[in-house]
C-alpha cells in the first residue's frame, strides 16, 4: 500500500515539473507564431479572389 503513495507523490511531482516548464516556455515566447502573420494576407487575398470569381460565374449562369 505504501508503494501507491510513493508512486502518487512521484507522479504529482513530475506533473508539477512539466507544468512549470510549460508556463516558463509560454512566458518566454516559445509558442509565439511569427511566421503566419507575415503570410496571412497572402492567403486571404486568394480566398477573396476565389469567392469573387465564383460569384461572377454564378451571375453569368443566371443571366443566360
Amino acid at each position: 500500500m505504501s508503494v501507491i503513495y510513493v508512486l502518487l507523490a512521484i507522479s504529482i511531482a513530475v506533473a508539477i515539473v512539466f507544468f512549470v516548464a510549460f508556463v516558463y516556455a509560454v512566458k518566454n515566447g516559445q509558442y509565439d507564431d511569427s511566421y503566419t502573420p507575415s503570410v496571412r494576407m497572402l492567403f486571404e487575398d486568394e480566398i477573396k479572389k476565389d469567392k469573387s470569381e465564383k460569384s461572377i460565374l454564378t451571375n453569368k449562369n443566371n443571366t443566360n
